[in-house]
């Protein structure tokens, strides 16, 4: 199983990027951002729950946000490898995760951070909440709040995959093509 974890603020490029690397690589894509607009849309349990923080324009707490992707992974025993998009975002879920894939014979083989400037990233959520829908991606406010979230407890994930000579940062900036093909440098050369 090759399993990557693709990284980076909201807005830099995850979603679009995890499109082209499934269907290339044949891996498993679990966005933790669709599975939770899928329960928000149903108004499941998880959906309340997180709908509370996602409002807010906070992260959904650990403990929620495992539950499910452990769930969403054993939906797919078969698969090449996962492509996590949105997941881990902290320390905490990194080691649970680990514990996860070791226990099942697995790993993490890389992680790819999608970098980008903040401004450019504010003005791409902010016109893509003119048409997703997106509560979260409409107001200026909220979305530097994320971004505050992502520097307090997402930002020293790269100091854990570092140490583990996992971490790859990526430039977010270019076109699609341009940015999937750095990424897809990064997978071949594994």
């Amino acid at each position: 199983m090759t399993n990557i974890v693709l990284f980076g603020k909201p807005g830099a490029g995850k979603g679009t990027q995890a499109e082209f690397l499934k269907e290339k690589y044949k891996l498993t894509h679990i966005s933790t951002g669709d599975v939770f607009r899928f329960n928000l849309k149903n108004d499941t349990e998880l959906g309340k729950q997180a709908r509370v923080y996602m409002d807010a324009g906070d992260l959904v707490p650990d403990e929620l946000t495992t539950k499910m992707l452990i769930d969403e992974v054993n939906k797919h025993p078969d698969t090449n490898g996962i492509l996590f998009d949105g997941y881990p975002r902290t320390i905490s879920q990194a080691k649970d995760l680990d514990v996860f894939l070791t226990s099942i014979g697995s790993q993490v083989a890389a992680t790819i951070a999608l970098e980008a400037d903040d401004e450019i990233l504010v003005a791409r959520l902010l016109e893509r909440g003119k048409t997703s829908g997106r509560i979260d991606d409409q107001d200026e406010e909220k979305i530097r709040n994320r971004y505050q979230e992502y520097n307090e407890k997402t930002a020293p994930l790269m100091d854990y995959y570092q140490e583990q000579g996992k971490f790859h940062a990526v430039n977010g900036i270019g076109s699609i093509a341009e940015i999937t093909e750095r990424v897809s440098s990064v997978i071949n050369n594994l």
